[in-house]
Parts: C-alpha cells; structure tokens; sequence
C-alpha cells in the first residue's frame, strides 16, 4: 500500500485530505517529521491561509527545507497555497517571499465588475495535457471546488497542466516530472477529486 506524507505546518486542511487519501487506499501519516517524510512513497502538500502565515509555519516547522529536497526525488501533489508557495513570491500581505522553487508570481484577482473575490465554489477545469497519468479517468471540464483570491502565473508557461476561467483565464494546475499542484481542492470535489487523489496515489514515475 502507498504510505503518503501528509506535511504538517499548521495551515493545512488535513482531516479531509487524509480521510480522501484513505479512501482511495493510501496509508496516510500526517506529519512534519523529516524521517517520515523520507520513509514516504508519496508527498502532499496541502496549504490554506495567507502566504506569509504558511511560510512561517513551514519555516517553523521546517518542512520549508523538506519540500525543497524531496519535491524532484518522489510523486508530490501541492494543494492551493500548496500550489502558490511552490513560486518566487506572492502579492499577498503586501509581498511575501515563497519557496521559489519555479520562476513565477502569485497575484491578486483584478477587480471584475459581477466577479466576487475570492473565487469560491465549483468551477471547471480545463486541461492541457489529458494524456497526463493525473488525469486519467476524468473527463475534460470536470468541475472542482476552488476557493481563493490569488492565483499562480509561472513564468514558464510549460509547467501550466489546467486552466480555469473566473474574468480571466488563469493557471489552475501546474506539474513537472514528479511533481503535480492543483490551485482548487480534490479533497473536497467529490467524484472527480477523489479520482485525481485515486491517480496520484497509483502514480508511477
């Protein structure tokens, strides 16, 4: 069975993404021990919060130096501030430095006359890559549940995996090599969620 770290820093929603790992038959350590982590197969990388908040909390709980050696050693799924804090910097708090792990920012939804910030509730996504293993077995346009004021724009434009449209047509998924993020919650949609945490936990890379 694959065991999965699950990152503990304090700004995660880790009752229902280990309960949804669970459910598609991973074994699940919650933790922010860097042994666990390295015992692991897989990492998830959850985040919920302010940005600054986060990186305080990695930082404090190291887990800032644990994302960074294991993020191209095995399979990691980062999860909305997950996602953004894998970037230089976030607009968030009046700018605050990020892992800085891919070139790219995080930035503000611009002000949208009917559009309300955050973005909230179901929207589809939209992939670039169907061919991908994480999206097997979901169809295009599948609808995952967001919420968020900020969104990540890379600087590579390769890294995009999904796009998402809310006023303008943003970076909702991003994966390279072993590495896969996703700016809405799996955990929390339902039958297409489950189904990309079904296929991160059988990924093989």
């Amino acid at each position: 069975m694959t065991r999965i770290a699950l990152l503990d820093y304090g700004m995660g929603n880790l009752h229902s993404a280990a309960k949804a790992l669970e459910h598609v038959g991973a074994t699940v350590d919650v933790t922010n021990d860097p042994k666990l982590v390295a015992k692991a197969d897989k990492i998830v990388f959850p985040g919920v919060g302010a940005m600054r908040d986060c990186m305080h909390g990695m930082r404090e709980a190291g887990i800032d130096e644990v994302v960074k050696q294991s993020v191209f050693n095995k399979p990691v799924l980062a999860i909305c501030v997950g996602m953004q804090a894998l970037m230089q910097r976030s607009e968030e708090n009046g700018g605050a430095d990020a892992l800085a792990i891919f070139q790219g920012q995080v930035k503000h939804f611009p002000e949208i006359e009917h559009l309300k910030v955050p973005h909230m509730g179901w929207n589809q996504v939209h992939q670039l890559d169907p061919s991908h293993p994480m999206w097997k077995n979901i169809p295009e346009g599948s609808r995952f549940y967001f919420v968020h004021s900020y969104y990540v724009e890379p600087q590579d434009q390769s890294l995009v995996a999904a796009t998402c449209d809310y006023g303008l047509n943003f970076c909702t998924a991003i994966h390279q090599d072993n590495l896969f993020a996703t700016q809405f919650h799996p955990e929390k949609s339902h039958t297409a969620g489950l189904q990309l945490l079904k296929n991160f936990v059988e990924w093989n890379i």
